[in-house]
C-alpha cells in the first residue's frame, strides 16, 4: 500500500528542508510513497503519516494552525483518534504540550500532558543551537534506536517539561537534562531536526515510515 505523508504548512516551518529529507529517504529506501506539502483538510483526511515541522515562537505557531479553518480538529479526528502516525518537530513537538510559557502563557494541543518552560541557560547561550546528544532512555514503544547516545541539531531556547517519564524517549543535557524527544502511542516528537541531522536525521525519518 502507497504510503502519502502529509507535511503541514501553515506558514511557520522549515517545510522545505523536511519535505526534501523525506524525499530521499523515500528513494534511497525504495519506499511506495508520497510526500505533499499542503494546509487542506482533505489531504490530512486521506494521508497514512503526518508531519508538523515548526519553527518560531510557539503562540504564533499555534495562531497559524488556529487560522486555517478546521486544521486542529482534522488533525485531532486523525492523529489522536485514528492513530495515525505523527510526528512534530521542533517547535512541532512543544505544539503538543498543554500549555506554554513563551512570552506568556498559551493553550497548546495537549495531546501530550507537559509544560513548555525556558531553558535556564545556567551561564550558556541561549538559544540552544548546534549538535548535541540525544541518550534514549526508553525504548519499549519505539523504532528509533536504541541506548546509545546520538547527535542531532538543536536550535531552541525552550523545552518540554513532559509530566509523565512513560511519554520520554530521549533526554539531552543542555544546563539541564531535558525532554528532546517524546511519545504517546502513535504520536511522536523531537526537539531536534531530523532534516538537519545528516545520517542520523534520515534513518530517524525512515524509521518514522516503517510505523
Amino acid at each position: 500500500m502507497e504510503k502519502k505523508i502529509a507535511i503541514i504548512d501553515y506558514g511557520l516551518g522549515n517545510i522545505f528542508s523536511v519535505q526534501q529529507s523525506f524525499l530521499k529517504v523515500i528513494k534511497d529506501s525504495k519506499f511506495n510513497a508520497t510526500v505533499l506539502t499542503t494546509n487542506k483538510l482533505e489531504d490530512i483526511k486521506n494521508s497514512t503519516h503526518i508531519v508538523l515541522p515548526g519553527q518560531g515562537a510557539f503562540n504564533t505557531c499555534m495562531k497559524g494552525l488556529l487560522n486555517i479553518p478546521g486544521m486542529i480538529g482534522e488533525l485531532s479526528k486523525n492523529v489522536v483518534e485514528n492513530k495515525k502516525p505523527f510526528l512534530g518537530i521542533c517547535v512541532g513537538m512543544q505544539l503538543l504540550a498543554d500549555i506554554s510559557y513563551e512570552n506568556g502563557k498559551h493553550k497548546g494541543l495537549g495531546w501530550i500532558q507537559g509544560q513548555i518552560k525556558r531553558l535556564p541557560g545556567n551561564n550558556l547561550k541561549l538559544p540552544h543551537m548546534g549538535w548535541n546528544e540525544v541518550q534514549i532512555i526508553n525504548n519499549k514503544n519505539s523504532l528509533f534506536g536504541s541506548e546509545k547516545l546520538n547527535d542531532y541539531y538543536f536550535v531552541h531556547s525552550y523545552y518540554f517539561d513532559c509530566e509523565h517519564k512513560k511519554n520520554i524517549i530521549g533526554i539531552t543535557n543542555y544546563g539541564i537534562n531535558f525532554t528532546s524527544f517524546v511519545f504517546k502511542e502513535n504520536i511522536y516528537g523531537v526537539q531536534f531536526h531530523p532534516e538537519k541531522s545528516s545520517t542520523q536525521g534520515l534513518d530517524l525519518i525512515k524509521n518514522f515510515l516503517t510505523l
